[in-house]
């Protein structure tokens, strides 16, 4: 891990740039991080990971839900008849 105060990293933002292709560098203000520089696909491999933890969530609310309220799934041909897609 790697940390480096803002006033510096302002100074070498290829170098805090290119160190974070190898790992994430934590930014400071006053000794305390305040942002994090990480490479690209890092960022969009643990963007999906929390798109399906909050996908997973909203499923088993739905689940809790349905089975709370003893509703049953409407069918997917009936739902598209609704909308006017069928």
């Amino acid at each position: 891990m790697t940390t480096i105060a803002i006033t510096e990293a302002r100074d070498s933002l290829g170098t805090v740039v290119d160190d974070a292709r190898r790992e994430p560098v934590y930014l400071t203000r006053h000794n305390r991080p305040v942002a994090v520089v990480l490479d690209v696909s890092e960022y969009e491999r643990l963007r999906e990971l929390a798109e399906d933890a909050e996908d997973a969530a909203a499923a088993a609310a739905s689940r809790r839900e349905m089975e709370e309220t003893k509703a049953t799934p409407v069918p997917w041909d009936e739902v598209k008849a609704e909308l006017g897609l069928a």
